[in-house]
C-alpha cells in the first residue's frame, strides 16, 4: 500500500512536471507574443535567468521595431549576466548600446557590460589581455560619464585590474631574483618602474633591484666587483632616500656598510 502510494506521488510529481515543461516549450515556439513576453518576465522574475534569456531572445526578432523591442534586448543582457554567462552577456549588450543610444536602460547597459568585462578576466598570474581590453572600456565609459551613478564602481574595478596588472609585472620581474639570476633580475626590475615609475609596488621593486645589484656583485669574479658594487650603492640610495621608514632599510643598510668597508679596501690597495 506505501510503495503504491509512493509511486503515484511520484508519478503525479512527474507528470506535474511534464505539464509545466510542454507549457513552457508550447509558449516558447508558439507565435503569442503578448504570453511569450508575459512568460519572459515571470521567468525572469522567478530567477530562472537561463529560460528567461531564451524566452528574450526568440521575442527579439519578432518584436523589432515596436515600443518593447530595446526592452526585450536589454533584459535579453541581463538575463545573462544574472544566469553568469558574461561572455553572451557582453556581447547582448554591446549591441544593446550601439542600437539604442537613448534608451532608459543605456547607462545601466553599459556598468553591466563593463561589469561583464570585468568579471571575464583573470588572476594576475594568467593572460592580461581581458584587463587591457576591459581597462580601456572603463576609461571611455569614465570620460563620457563623469556624472555617472555607476562613476566609483568602475573606478574601483579599473584599480583592481590596473593592481593585477602591476602585481604581474613586479612578480614576473622578480622571478628571475627567485631564480638567482640577479643580472637579468636587475635589468628586468629596473625595467618595471621605467615602464610604470609609479607601480604601487614600487618599494618592493626598489628593494630587489638593490639586492640583485649586489648578489650580482658578491658572486662577480675580483676584477668586476667593485664597479658593480657602485650598482648597489647606486640603487640602496633609490630606495632609502625615497622610503627612509622601509622596512628593508635595515637590512640595506648593513650590506651598505659592507660593501663601504671593500669599497675602502679596494682603494687603499689600489
Amino acid at each position: 500500500m506505501m510503495r503504491t502510494k509512493l509511486f503515484l506521488t511520484a508519478l503525479s510529481a512527474l507528470l506535474l512536471l511534464g505539464s509545466c515543461k510542454s507549457q513552457y516549450d508550447a509558449i516558447l515556439l508558439g507565435n503569442d507574443m503578448e504570453a511569450k513576453y508575459k512568460m519572459a518576465f515571470e521567468l525572469f522574475e522567478a530567477r530562472k535567468y537561463a529560460k528567461a534569456a531564451e524566452t528574450f531572445e526568440s521575442l527579439s526578432m519578432s518584436l523589432r521595431g515596436t515600443e518593447q523591442e530595446d526592452t526585450c534586448q536589454f533584459y535579453w543582457g541581463l538575463s545573462n549576466y544574472r544566469y553568469g554567462d558574461y561572455v553572451t552577456a557582453e556581447s547582448n549588450l554591446e549591441q544593446f548600446i550601439t542600437t539604442f543610444p537613448m534608451s532608459p536602460f543605456n547607462e545601466e547597459a553599459k556598468f553591466i557590460r563593463l561589469d561583464c568585462l570585468y568579471k571575464s578576466t583573470y588572476r594576475y598570474e594568467l593572460d592580461p589581455m581581458p584587463s587591457y581590453r576591459a581597462i580601456s572600456e572603463m576609461d571611455v565609459f569614465m570620460i563620457e560619464n563623469p556624472k555617472s551613478q555607476y562613476y566609483d564602481q568602475v573606478f574601483k574595478m579599473k584599480d583592481d585590474l590596473n593592481d593585477r596588472l602591476e602585481l604581474k609585472a613586479y612578480k614576473g620581474a622578480w622571478l628571475y631574483y627567485h631564480m638567482e639570476d640577479y643580472q637579468a633580475a636587475h635589468y628586468a626590475l629596473k625595467n618595471v618602474l621605467k615602464e610604470n615609475a609609479d607601480n604601487r609596488y614600487r618599494e618592493d621593486v626598489l628593494y630587489y633591484t638593490a639586492m640583485s645589484a649586489y648578489k650580482y656583485a658578491f658572486n662577480s669574479i675580483p676584477a668586476k666587483q667593485r664597479e658593480r658594487y657602485l650598482v648597489f650603492v647606486d640603487d640602496y640610495f633609490n630606495l632609502v632616500s625615497e622610503y627612509p621608514e622601509s622596512k628593508y632599510v635595515k637590512e640595506l643598510d648593513s650590506l651598505y656598510q659592507k660593501v663601504q668597508k671593500i669599497l675602502k679596501q679596494d682603494n687603499e690597495n689600489g
